[in-house]
């Protein structure tokens, strides 16, 4: 049986199925509560809390919306800003700053702060994809709204998503993906090409304002299923009809920003990053964020922000059930194959079991050399498999509860949901900005267009002086910083900049807790990036790690500075500023 016969036959099924009601309210809360018990420990105090299991991805996309908020507010270019990486600047188009958010969203930054907005867009984000996925399969795929409800809640609160919850609102703002596969269901049951399209057009573009790497792996997924599904002539040029329609639509609306990206001030060309496959235990381990889970060692620990796969082996075990049980749906043929290359797919280059690599090679070695594939990390691709885990649960529901065993299938259910159910994420109090940024004692120091230089300047591993940026009203620009720009000759993508000499020196002395040597070429060598950095001020915080032998070696390389505002500060106006006689 064909999807359209299948979709066509459950509409004519559920009469009345489009109508909201009292039901569907109830999901909608349902689902809003569970993400607040998942952020509540954040919503205790937005603007104080920070994520911890995040790194300093918290302070970035922070620092995104308030960007972001003050474009808006001064009419500037939201696709590039020189306050990061000064003077070259931080392409924002090549980042992620969530334009089709943080645009819209530009009064509540501005009003209330950039920790409620990244607040509002997890939670709510979270939300309206489990509603956008809910919606979805009761308009076209199951008849009872409890089997859509228990997809719609898979897709949003799946291990992986709430994985990402701790760092990456792109992968848990999802609620376009759904409207996107409507779209395409529509064109495919016999709807209006042209208007179908155009939405569809729409929507992808929204979508790449939201995330081009979901945009991405949503495709990736759709032509898996197509070519597992096998539709038939008519629907196949249905579907092409209303793509070129949406093609033709978004092209021209996306041309600027995505010429901007990949040729505009500080491109880069690919991401550079190691090989992120997931390891095959993973695959039915529990999520360190799930119920089941906890902090393991050697392979099971990934990183809290990228616990790509990690869906438990009674869920691993009911999915296969449900396949075989189900296997005669041609639907459910193509759900599977999706579900199964998306896994085979995230293995990476090479197969790794428990921590050992097998030397067996994966398919990603094909995919990676594709063009955007090669920035993608490859353990995402169970991304892909998310959706169509949550599909499958709903037509299996729905098969399930027509049936007297409705009790025992929802005794299944438990037992493989429950465990890789989401905990609420961990949090701790953000340390609050040196008084020198939050009561302005900075501006005595810097003037319009300058820079200030914390000790170290900021990179990935520590990204604290974005906040005090934030805090300060983004009124000075920083060296440096935690974004994606160009490296090399290539100019392939990596996190941050290229680390200048200045940054080198100091991040070894606080790794090394040793006062190095100073002499005339490390003089002369910070000297030079202070001047190229346009740098009026240097400052160390004295609750840093390693204080006391930064501020030596700071001393040593410009003389002694002050203590202002909880730091130690030197001004630098007079060295930056000389002219090349060496006049102020």
């Amino acid at each position: 049986m064909s999807l359209v016969r299948s979709v066509a036959e459950t509409a004519e099924a559920v009469p009345g199925r489009r109508r909201w009601e009292r039901a569907d309210a109830l999901v909608v809360g349902c689902y809003a509560l569970v993400a607040f018990l998942v952020f509540h420990r954040l919503w205790a105090d937005p603007g104080d809390r920070y994520l911890v299991d995040g790194g300093q991805d918290q302070n970035q996309w922070e620092w995104f919306f308030a960007v972001t908020a003050r474009a808006v507010l001064q009419w500037d270019n939201p696709l590039f800003t020189d306050l990061q990486n000064h003077p070259l600047g931080v392409n924002l188009m090549g980042n992620t700053p969530m334009l089709g958010l943080s645009v819209p969203l530009a009064p509540v930054t501005l009003l209330a702060g950039p920790g409620v907005t990244w607040a509002l867009v997890m939670t709510g984000g979270m939300i309206a994809t489990a509603t956008a996925w809910y919606r979805l399969m009761v308009r076209h795929l199951v008849r009872e709204r409890v089997s859509a409800a228990i997809g719609g809640g898979f897709c949003a609160f799946a291990p992986p998503v709430v994985s990402h919850a701790n760092a990456h609102p792109n992968f848990v703002v999802l609620f376009v993906l759904p409207f996107i596969v409507g779209r395409l269901i529509r064109i495919a049951g016999g709807g209006r090409v042209v208007r179908d399209g155009v939405v569809l057009g729409l929507l992808a573009v929204y979508q790449l304002f939201l995330g081009e790497e979901a945009l991405l792996l949503l495709a990736t997924g759709l032509v898996i299923f197509f070519v597992g599904h096998r539709p038939s002539w008519a629907v196949t040029r249905r579907l092409a009809a209303g793509a070129g329609v949406a093609a033709g639509v978004a092209l021209p609306l996306v041309a600027y920003p995505l010429t901007w990206q990949f040729f505009g001030p500080q491109s880069y060309d690919g991401l550079i990053h190691g090989p992120w496959g997931n390891d095959v235990a993973q695959l039915t381990a529990f999520a360190r964020q799930s119920l089941a889970g906890h902090t393991a060692d050697g392979p099971l620990d990934a990183s809290p922000t990228e616990q790509n796969a990690f869906f438990g082996w009674p869920l691993a075990v009911l999915v296969v059930a449900l396949a075989v049980w189900l296997w005669r749906s041609a639907l459910v043929k193509a759900l599977v194959l999706v579900i199964v290359a998306a896994t085979l797919l995230s293995l990476g280059p090479q197969i790794v079991v428990n921590g050992r690599p097998t030397g067996i090679p994966g398919p990603w070695w094909v995919m990676a050399q594709l063009p955007l594939y090669e920035s993608v990390v490859e353990s995402r691709l169970t991304m892909v498999a998310v959706p169509a885990i949550g599909v499958l649960l709903a037509l299996g529901s729905d098969r399930a509860l027509a049936t007297p065993a409705r009790l025992m299938w929802y005794l299944v259910l438990v037992q493989a949901l429950l465990p890789i159910a989401p905990k609420p994420l961990a949090v701790d109090d953000r340390v609050d900005a040196p008084a020198f940024f939050a009561e302005g004692g900075w501006r005595t120091y810097v003037g319009e267009g300058r820079s200030i230089m914390p000790v170290p300047p900021p990179d990935a591993g520590d990204a604290e002086a974005l906040h005090w940026q934030v805090v300060a009203g983004l009124d000075f620009a920083l060296p440096e910083g935690y974004f994606v720009g160009p490296f090399g000759p290539d100019r392939q993508g990596g996190y941050g900049a290229v680390q200048s000499p200045t940054s080198r020196l100091l991040n070894k002395v606080e790794e090394d807790g040793l006062v190095p040597e100073v002499g005339v070429a490390e003089r002369a060598a910070f000297h030079a990036d202070l001047r190229r950095w346009r740098a009026d001020a240097v400052v160390l915080d004295l609750r840093r790690h390693r204080a006391r032998e930064l501020g030596a070696t700071v001393a040593a390389l410009l003389g002694p500075g002050r203590l202002v505002g909880g730091l130690w500060v030197w001004d630098v106006r007079a060295l930056t500023r000389a002219t090349a006689t060496g006049r102020p």
